[in-house]
């Protein structure tokens, strides 16, 4: 046995070494190239955990598990419908589920997520994945958003939020409530205010607090200066009500980063500090960038160290734990489930009669619509998943009725679609824009070609800067372009989204896959 083992040695040692020179020992930012917008994060045992915020989407609040906050697995979302459920019936474009905190406390995940029309929501489960419990409406009011809890040390539960100046007449400040330790109800009606933006010098839009406490001190890490162009800046004081130092501790600088904010702060079983946070790219969403963290005096630098107390964000760093296969959250759907992929959302509440699932297919049935899509629950949407990718659908429109169109778009503001008409019992193909959709824009057809059968095969190929360039093949080999280039637009407070529609009178149709490639 002993010789046995020794002949095995080189090659054991050979396969060891193999192993070692493939294993990422970097990652390259950002993490996640997709619309997860707001992130929070934490750390349970040697699972690390995420969420986002989702706007009108449904399902909202993706749930994002990780090994090593680096490679995210989509493993649910755990609002399956918007609540009220009859209001976000209708697409709420910039509305629903802003900046969500999440939080492991007593035995369970904890969810808060404001809504700014209505108030601030918390939600529990055991387990990650879920079930979530039903939302329940903590704090009601108008302009409350940015909900951070923090249980102390003395069994006192506290709550601070922002403000959004849209609903409640004013910003920039971070207000402090008292809140029962099992979050059913607030204990006080107002709150006061432990950080006033409008008191410190060039501070604007201070927002999306993250609230901690390490070594005596309580830490407010907040965002401010706006989505685009903003810095993350830490606050700190001996008093959970203040007064607050404050400071910058990661800004763009030299970088080509902007506006790198709003996030968390996440520590690994070692005992290294890591922090999670996003940048806005325009029509991509904002992107997820995770960033080094060191302790100085009791402060955090967040990023490379550039010689001031304000670290600047990193392309590419030490992976924060290694070992571990690369994941991410999923793009493509070949229809042969049960069940729709997790990357899936809806531009609303969505209902069980809008789609089939069977035979290897997806089956979209015609919905009505009044005007542009800007304004129809039941598009069928993903987030743009990285700088430049290619889409492959097969559409199957013979069982569409008299004026039914169908296709595959790119949505946002402005938006594009190629696609199926049914027409005088004939089948033609329409390149459809939309300019300024949330202004009522009217479509107009850009190209269009008489197809040969009601079969056809659509590829969407998206350049950097969001770029987009749409094809077509009657035979699923050879591919021709149609019209002119168009340009990715963002949405309300969303990136751009891409995805499938059925609208019409009356019929359906059938998709075979869905298919994304670099």
């Amino acid at each position: 046995m002993g010789r046995i083992l020794l002949r095995c040695l080189p090659f054991l040692f050979a396969a060891l070494l193999a192993a070692c020179a493939t294993a990422p020992r970097e990652y390259t930012n950002p993490i996640l190239h997709a619309d997860y917008s707001d992130p929070d994060a934490i750390r349970v045992g040697d699972q690390y955990y995420l969420v986002s915020s989702s706007f009108n989407n449904a399902p909202g609040l993706p749930l994002l598990q990780s090994p090593d906050m680096v490679n995210w697995t989509l493993v649910g979302h755990a609002l399956p419908q918007l609540v009220p459920v009859d209001v976000f019936a209708r697409p709420q474009h910039g509305k629903g589920v802003w900046a969500p905190c999440l939080r492991y406390h007593d035995g369970k995940f904890w969810i808060f997520y404001p809504d700014p029309d209505f108030g601030i929501y918390v939600m529990t489960a055991k387990d990650f994945a879920g079930p979530w419990s039903t939302p329940h409406l903590l704090a009601a009011g108008k302009g409350l958003i940015d909900p951070t809890p923090l249980w102390d040390d003395d069994g006192q539960a506290y709550l601070l939020h922002a403000w959004a100046k849209s609903r409640a007449g004013f910003a920039n400040v971070l207000t402090l409530r008292r809140m029962a330790p099992d979050a059913s109800r607030l204990l006080d009606d107002k709150g006061a205010i432990i950080i006033d933006g409008n008191k410190l010098a060039k501070y604007t839009t201070l927002e999306g607090p993250k609230f901690y406490k390490r070594d005596g001190y309580y830490y407010v890490f907040a965002p401010a200066g706006g989505v685009e162009f903003g810095w993350q800046s830490a606050f700190r004081s001996r008093s959970i009500y203040g007064p607050y130092e404050d400071r910058i501790v990661m800004a763009q600088g030299s970088s080509p980063v902007n506006g790198p904010h709003q996030g968390a702060w996440v520590q690994t079983p070692q005992g290294d500090d890591w922090f999670i946070h996003f940048q806005d790219k325009r029509a991509y969403g904002r992107v997820v960038h995770l960033q080094p963290m060191v302790w100085r005096d009791g402060w955090p630098l967040i990023g490379k160290d550039v010689g001031g107390a304000a670290g600047e964000p990193v392309l590419n760093y030490r992976m924060p734990v290694t070992g571990h296969a690369a994941a991410a959250p999923p793009t493509s759907d070949e229809f042969n489930g049960s069940v729709l992929g997790l990357q899936w959302q809806w531009n609303a509440n969505w209902q069980p009669s809008w789609y089939a699932l069977g035979e290897g297919r997806l089956r979209l049935y015609a919905q009505p619509r009044a005007g542009n899509l800007w304004d129809v629950p039941s598009l069928l949407l993903q987030k743009l998943p990285a700088e430049t990718f290619t889409v492959n659908t097969r559409l199957d429109a013979s069982g569409l009725g008299e004026g039914g169109v169908a296709g595959l778009v790119m949505y946002g503001a402005d938006y594009a679609w190629l696609g199926t008409r049914r027409s005088d019992g004939r089948t033609q193909l329409a390149l459809v824009s939309c300019y300024k959709a949330d202004a009522n824009c009217h479509e107009q057809q850009e190209a269009g070609v008489e197809l040969p059968s009601a079969q056809v095969w659509l590829r969407m190929q998206v350049l950097a800067g969001g770029v987009t360039q749409f094809s077509y093949s009657v035979d699923g080999t050879k591919y021709t372009p149609i019209g002119a280039q168009f340009t990715a637009k963002m949405g309300r407070w969303v990136g751009a989204q891409m995805g499938l529609f059925s609208a019409g009178p009356t019929g359906h149709a059938d998709i075979d896959y869905f298919r994304v490639t670099p």
